[in-house]
C-alpha cells in the first residue's frame, strides 16, 4: 500500500508540473485542443502509477531456462547406435542429459562402428525433459567395402521417444525397484544405393521399409558396489536394426527380444562393461544373430564423454557369411 501511495503521488507531481510548464502554450490553444492536451497528460499519469505498481522482476525468472546439470556424472549414459540413452548396443530406463527433475537436458553424438566388410555410422540429437520424458531424432547410415557389396549404401531414419514410469536408479538406493521407461523407435529405411538394380529392401525379401521397435528396459544401479545393470525386452520385426527393412519371408510378425548390459565404474569418470542383444531372423537373405560388445566409456566431464568397443554384429547377409568383429567409437557433447 505504501508503494501504490508513493507512486500515485510521483504521477500527480509529475502531472502538476507539466502543466505549469505548458500553461503559456495552452493559452493559445483553442478548447479542443486544451481537452486533448489534458487527455494525452492524464494517459501518461495513469501509465507511469501502473508502472509503479508493477512487481519487481523475479531473478528466479531468469534462470528458469538454464539447465541446471544436477543429475550424477554419467547417470544419464551415453547415446546408443539407434539415438536413445543407454549403452552402445541397447537403450536404458535413464534419461539423457543432466537435468534434474525441474530441468531438462540434451545431447548430440556420433558414432563409427568399422567392421572387415563394413561401415556404420550414426549421428542425432537426444533431448531429457524433466528427467522424466526423452525425446531423440538419429540418422544411421551404412556402406559396404568388400566387393560386390563396395558401393553399397543404405540410410535410415529413427525417431525416438522415451518415458520414465517408475523409480529411480540414483536415489532409490534402499528400494528393489529398479528405474522402469518404456519407449518407442519410429524408423524408415530410405532405399538401397550401389547395387544396380536392387534399390529397394523390399527386392530382398523385406516386408516393408518402416517399422516401430517398442521397448520396456529396467535399470538398477549400485552406488555403493559401483554397479549399473539393465535389462530391456524389445517388440521388433526390424532386419539389422531396421538397415535390411522390417519383416520378411520366413517371418513377418512382432517377436521379443532380450538386450542386456552390464558396466562397472571403476571410478566417477571410467566405466567399463558389457552388452548383448538379441535379434529376429526374418529373411532368407540374411542369417542375423545377437549383437554384442565389451565398451570402456570415459566422462571428462558432464559436457563429454567418449565410448571405446570391441563390438560383433555377427552375419549380415548370406552373400557375405563371415562373422562381423570389429571397433565402435561414439562421441557424445551436451549438458
Amino acid at each position: 500500500m505504501k508503494q501504490l501511495n508513493e507512486g500515485s503521488g510521483i504521477a500527480l507531481a509529475a502531472a502538476a508540473v507539466l502543466a505549469v510548464l505548458a500553461a503559456p502554450a495552452m493559452a493559445q490553444m483553442s478548447a479542443a485542443d486544451r481537452n486533448a492536451w489534458a487527455a494525452a497528460q492524464e494517459k501518461k499519469a495513469e501509465q507511469v502509477e501502473q508502472g509503479a505498481q508493477a512487481p519487481a522482476a523475479d531473478p528466479a525468472d531468469s534462470r528458469r531456462w538454464v539447465p541446471d546439470m544436477g543429475k550424477l556424472t554419467a547417470t544419464g549414459g551415453v547415446i546408443q547406435i539407434e539415438g536413445a540413452g543407454g549403452g552402445g548396443l541397447t537403450p536404458w530406463a535413464l534419461i539423457t542429459g543432466y537435468g534434474t527433475r525441474d530441468s531438462y537436458g540434451a545431447s548430440a553424438h556420433y558414432t563409427y562402428v568399422n567392421t572387415q566388410d563394413y561401415t556404420l555410422k550414426s549421428y542425432g540429437v537426444a533431448v531429457g525433459i524433466m528427467d522424466r520424458v526423452e525425446l531423440s531424432v538419429a540418422k544411421q547410415e551404412f556402406y559396404g567395402s568388400l566387393a560386390p557389396l563396395n558401393n553399397l549404401k543404405i540410410t535410415q531414419d529413427i525417431f525416438g521417444v522415451k518415458v520414465k514410469l517408475a523409480g529411480d536408479a540414483v536415489y532409490n538406493q534402499d528400494d528393489w525397484l529398479p528405474q522402469i521407461a518404456a519407449g518407442a523407435m519410429f524408423k524408415r529405411n530410405n532405399g538401397i544405393g550401389g547395387l544396380g538394380a536392387v534399390s529397394g529392401v523390399k527386392q530382398l525379401g523385406a516386408a516393408s521399409d518402416a517399422g516401430i521397435d517398442y521397448y520396456v528396459s529396467a535399470t538398477k544401479l549400485f552406488l555403493q558396489q559401483s554397479l549399473l545393470l539393465n535389462a530391456t525386452v524389445r517388440l521388433t520385426k526390424a532386419n539389422q536394426m531396421g538397415l535390411l527393412g522390417f519383416g520378411g519371408d520366413k517371418r513377418d510378425r512382432y517377436q521379443p527380444m532380450g538386450e542386456f548390459s552390464a558396466a562397472y565404474l571403476i571410478n566417477r569418470k571410467l566405466a567399463v562393461g558389457a552388452e548383448y542383444r538379441m535379434k529376429p531372423n526374418n529373411l532368407t537373405a540374411d542369417n542375423e544373430k545377437a549383437y554384442y560388445d565389451a565398451f570402456l566409456a570415459w566422462f571428462p566431464s558432464k559436457n563429454l564423454s567418449v565410448t571405446l568397443a570391441y563390438v560383433s554384429l555377427a552375419d549380415i547377409t548370406v552373400y557375405n557369411p563371415k562373422r562381423q568383429n570389429g571397433v565402435y567409437l561414439s562421441l557424445q557433447a551436451g549438458f
